[in-house]
């Protein structure tokens, strides 16, 4: 009888860890990883991995997968205007990492738009009885709660100020003539109590100094006229350099003098960045 044939397996290469991988397919493995995982475990592993995660390459690689009009027209725009890296000492994480992990183009920028968090993010002035937060007299489309803030027979004044650069806007890309700041808020009254409304939106420069404005100041709402809401929008282009502070300031009082919260109502305000497709 024949010899039987032996069972033993060829020893396996042993597999290859992905610290002995050369530097530029360790970045193109990495670079599939969602943004937060590459920030809060990535960066952690070793120093050649946080090297990459602190790098430009695989955020790069990342927007270069991104194949929509804006996706393509903002690639384009970080390998003209590459961050500089001279923020590194004020801010976390390299520039293009802040892009990827906050998505500051595809989000509204304000915080707590509608009340939903009470004050929270806002400065406030109160007049009269002071602000308050109610629920909807009519529904706002998109907005993400159905409530709003309420003034009084005073002028109530609130304010937020973006912070675009935090927000992952690189400064380069904002000084690129590419970039437009939209601005929207909706704003109303009761049908028993007019109301005066006042909106003013200021782009800043880094020591919050005053570059360009807008302002809306409509017609009063009288009395037993309407009840419901309506949109105040503008758009922000050409702005020129040293934009980085957005700050979006409401006004709003009734005009009857009641005590109580009968003045101008307002919701959903919208600061959103985009990138102008040519």
């Amino acid at each position: 009888m024949g010899a039987r044939p032996s069972r033993r397996r060829t020893p396996a290469d042993p597999p290859l860890a992905l610290d002995a991988l050369p530097p530029e397919l360790l970045v193109q493995v990495l670079s599939h990883l969602p943004p937060r995982t590459l920030v809060t475990r990535c960066r952690a592993v070793c120093r050649a991995w946080r090297a990459v995660v602190d790098g430009p390459s695989v955020w790069l690689l990342q927007l270069a997968r991104d194949r929509s009009a804006e996706g393509r027209a903002l690639y384009a725009a970080a390998q003209r205007c590459p961050p500089s890296g001279e923020d590194a000492e004020d801010l976390p994480l390299c520039a293009l990492a802040r892009y990827c992990l906050r998505a500051p183009l595809r989000r509204n920028l304000i915080f707590n738009s509608c009340g939903e968090q009470g004050f929270r993010g806002w400065e406030v002035e109160h007049g009269g009885n002071g602000w308050a937060i109610e629920k909807n007299l009519t529904l706002v489309p998109g907005a993400p709660s159905q409530t709003c803030f309420v003034t009084s027979f005073e002028w109530c004044f609130k304010r937020q100020l973006v912070d675009l650069v935090m927000e992952g806007v690189w400064q380069e890309l904002l000084d690129s003539a590419q970039i437009e700041i939209c601005v929207a808020d909706w704003w109303g009254a009761r049908e028993n109590c007019g109301c005066i409304y006042r909106l003013r939106v200021r782009l800043l420069d880094v020591y919050e100094n005053e570059v360009v404005k807008f302002s809306a100041s409509p017609n009063p709402v009288l009395q037993w006229t309407e009840r419901g809401y309506r949109q105040v929008s503008h758009v922000f282009t050409n702005f020129g350099k040293g934009i980085r502070y957005v700050s979006f300031e409401q006004y709003g009082r009734d005009t009857r003098s009641w005590v109580g919260h009968y003045g101008a109502l307002v919701t959903h305000s919208t600061v959103r960045v985009r990138i102008h497709l040519s």
